[in-house]
């Protein structure tokens, strides 16, 4: 892979959710995505591989194809893997750690292709391999060819690098901004979440209005390879954000730890001003004053948070004080419990693909402006 001759890249996502994270891309001038399962590819160079961690909220992470080869078994392997240019991309000082998959191949052992692989890249290469290395090169052998990425990413992207406090049953980044997206939010409208947790629902929609890079605060591991460029990308991460002078994003939850929570997250990620969060229970929601806009929220689903049958009356209520007071207002709820849904009596569209997450299905249930 190098900046004039594209290549492809993998925009890794959580299954499910594919077809909103190809909108995404799309959005944002990617060339040629293509939906796949778990992701999206696109074809690019080292530019785009830097800008997708740096720009996409849906991505989960970013691999980028560096080349391929046929190999028939594990002698061949380890010949190819020697004369592979691993010295284009990879840096002697920076140790890496090699993750193999074999499949429909005759090569079918993969701890001893991964064996061969490492041999390799010490041997002909000079460069460190440790299982604790941050760097990831990914082999997949498939129908004999072995196909080598970089996690250019390193940590996954829903970790922004702003958010320090967490809840019990977290929201990650990436699926927030996609639930966002699906409910139609484009960042012109106030966003009220009544279970606003750790606040990832509400900065991310404040983020999306401000005009704000998610991967804007972190560090990425492709600037351990040796081919980034770091003046070229610091010039990316020149923007100028739109300012958020009013109050546009309300949250509240019955737990004041986690109103403490939510308002530190969003003091970090700079939005705070734009934000207001108080402490009280879902019952007790009001809309803010002027026009109509989404609700959107995560409550517990019994999986991890209690028993699943203490929560049918939340829902309800819930549910109940939607109905009675946010006329005009488009909901969404994210539960993995069909019934807890079907429990706040709201008008609910036709459901959509379920979404993976923490070893959980999970699904965006939606409403029209209520009435």
């Amino acid at each position: 892979m190098n900046t004039s001759d594209p290549s492809e890249i993998f925009l890794v996502c959580a299954p499910g959710v594919e077809p909103l994270l190809h909108q995404e891309v799309a959005e944002h001038g990617f060339a040629d995505p293509q939906i796949t399962g778990g992701g999206v590819t696109i074809m690019g160079g080292w530019p785009d591989v830097w800008r997708a961690n740096l720009e996409l909220r849906g991505a989960v992470r970013v691999l980028a194809r560096i080349g391929s080869f046929m190999a028939f078994h594990l002698a061949q392997l380890d010949k190819r893997s020697r004369k592979f240019a691993w010295g284009d991309v990879l840096r002697t000082d920076v140790p890496v750690k090699v993750q193999v998959t074999c499949k429909a191949s005759k090569i079918y052992h993969a701890k001893a292709a991964t064996q061969r692989i490492e041999t390799a890249l010490r041997e002909s290469h000079g460069i460190t391999v440790s299982p604790e290395a941050e760097m990831v090169v990914k082999v997949r052998i498939h129908d004999n060819q072995v196909t080598i990425s970089l996690d250019t990413s390193g940590e996954a992207l829903h970790k922004r690098g702003r958010k320090e406090a967490v809840g019990k049953a977290p929201m990650r980044e990436n699926l927030a901004a996609l639930f966002l997206r699906q409910c139609g939010y484009d960042g012109q409208e106030p966003v009220v979440d009544p279970m606003c947790g750790s606040g990832t629902f509400l900065i991310e929609a404040a983020e999306i209005a401000a005009g704000l890079q998610p991967g804007r605060s972190r560090r990425f591991a492709f600037e351990d390879l040796a081919s980034f460029d770091a003046v070229a990308w610091e010039a990316l991460k020149e923007g100028a954000p739109q300012a958020l002078s009013r109050k546009q994003f309300f949250g509240s939850d019955r737990d004041a730890g986690a109103i403490r929570m939510s308002t530190a997250n969003a003091e970090r990620a700079g939005v705070v001003q734009a934000c207001s969060f108080s402490c009280h229970g879902a019952g007790e929601i009001t809309p803010p004053e002027g026009p109509p806009g989404l609700v959107i929220v995560n409550p517990p689903y019994g999986a991890r948070i209690g028993n699943k049958k203490l929560l049918y009356p939340l829902y309800g209520t819930l549910g109940q004080t939607l109905l009675d007071r946010f006329k005009g207002w488009r909901v969404g709820l994210v539960t993995s419990e069909p019934p807890l849904a079907k429990a706040t009596g709201l008008p609910w569209k036709p459901l959509g693909p379920s979404v993976a997450h923490g070893g959980l299905k999970i699904w965006l249930w939606q409403t029209p402006p209520l009435r």
